[in-house]
């Protein structure tokens, strides 16, 4: 009903522009026909031999110098270093880039031209567009972080500096836009969910693999994107792995098609890498117990897995889907366990009400519901919202079940993994790799 109200009253504004801009027309051919000629075009015209050229090339010049002078009062402000200008204000249109589009193939080729479904994608275009804002948020943010990350910073330093930007440039504003779960910054062996809580003094190290993945969403349209850093060239085929993992991944995807396809399909391209640490060859293998998965709104893990090996489940992508595709090679077992203190937590997305005894865990429970609902959040995150003395309240709430911690999960000590992720969406036309950007 609302969709179809949004057509209504979107008609007619685009038959005002159009409007509008004739009229704007007329104008500036009347301006131009009252000014005097400028020295410099007639001089031009001059060398014209035809008088009826000459008084066409006279119109169009005056034209395009004024549509040019317009155009530079009106041009869109450039990001800064660092950046500091919301993205909101860096696109005064309010339409965001779109990803990059891969065409379905051969049982849905049709969909590519079928006006049914294009009108499916007119009436989801605001859905569309905010899911796109948080992905220029997240290219702008990796491509400063890329520039500044180097050896002997602190982890701590890297995930504020990161969150900050994140902060800045997506105009966060309580749970319509912000970050979406907490930087996880794993380094070498740990896979994921590790990020530093307050007191960590760990510091980024030359030869350390690190996958850098973090989240924003614009009203909880969710991007969810990774990336490995490894200042050692000796690293980059374990990086070019998943790389290429995630990239078969995503190719493979589509409507109708079966979430073990596209897991087998990943894992043969993953396991024909192998990569040289210190002098010993290491087969990459794909780590066997984790996914990528569907997103919903607010909820980062909607229901179904994209395993990253074969022999998985027989379930099928749906149209309209979001999926986050991420792939982790690994110079280990290729299987992962939880380990080291925990630092995510979020809050279950189907959990009903469960009355709490501790008048603490209660408290906690609404900071954590007004400020991330079931967003992921981090201990450092309830630090910064001024929450003191809370690891007995948080242990009451993820005893009773609202509340799922993440520890960090680690394959064997001493092996190396990698990361690539990216979100993608299928739309009724076309799959649209929402974070795609031209570094990954």
């Amino acid at each position: 009903m609302m969709a179809s109200e949004d057509l209504k009253t979107q008609v007619p504004v685009e038959e005002n522009g159009t409007k509008e801009e004739e009229k704007n027309g007329n104008l500036e051919a009347s301006t131009s026909n009252e000014n005097g000629d400028s020295s410099d075009v007639s001089s031009v015209i001059q060398k014209e031999d035809e008088e009826g050229e000459e008084e066409e090339t006279k119109e169009v010049t005056k034209k395009k110098k004024k549509k040019n002078k317009s155009k530079k009062k009106k041009e869109s402000p450039k990001q800064t270093d660092p950046p500091s200008i919301p993205v909101v204000d860096l696109f005064p249109s309010g339409e965001f880039p779109e990803g990059e589009i891969q065409q379905y193939k051969d049982d849905n080729l049709w969909r590519t031209t079928s006006e049914e479904k294009r009108e499916l994608e007119r009436l989801e275009k605001p859905m569309y567009n905010s899911v796109r804002q948080a992905a220029e948020v997240h290219r702008q943010v990796r491509k400063y972080m890329k520039s500044i990350l180097k050896p002997g910073m602190l982890m701590m330093d890297l995930c504020e500096t990161l969150e900050n930007t994140v902060r800045k440039l997506i105009s966060e504003n309580g749970l319509q836009a912000g970050i979406a779960f907490p930087t996880g910054c794993s380094l070498n062996w740990v896979a994921a969910h590790w990020t530093p809580n307050s007191g960590d003094k760990t510091v980024l190290q030359y030869d350390d693999v690190m996958k850098l993945d973090f989240g924003t969403h614009i009203d909880g349209h969710i991007v969810d994107c990774a990336f490995t850093v490894a200042f050692n060239p000796m690293f980059d085929p374990l990086l070019e792995a998943s790389r290429e993992a995630t990239n078969t991944g995503i190719k493979e995807s589509g409507i109708d098609v079966r979430l073990c396809d596209v897991g087998a399909a990943i894992q043969e391209v993953m396991e024909s890498y192998e990569v040289e640490i210190n002098g010993k060859v290491f087969q990459v293998k794909s780590i066997r117990n984790l996914n990528g998965h569907s997103i919903g709104p607010y909820q980062i893990h909607a229901g179904k897995s994209v395993p990253i090996v074969k022999g998985g489940e027989q379930t099928k992508m749906e149209e309209g889907e979001f999926f986050a595709i991420e792939t982790f090679a690994s110079t280990g077992k290729g299987y992962v366990r939880e380990d080291l203190e925990c630092s995510h937590y979020m809050k279950n997305f189907d959990v009903g009400h469960i009355p709490l005894r501790l008048p603490r865990a209660k408290q906690l429970l609404a900071t954590i519901n007004k400020n991330f609902s079931t967003l992921a959040f981090c201990r450092r995150y309830l630090d910064r919202l001024g929450e003191t003395k809370y690891l007995m309240a948080l242990k009451n709430l993820c005893d009773s079940g609202i509340i799922q911690p993440y520890p960090p999960l680690c394959d064997v000590k001493g092996s190396y993994v990698s990361q690539f992720e990216h979100t993608i969406l299928l739309r009724p036309t076309c799959k649209e790799v929402i974070s795609r950007g031209d570094d990954y």
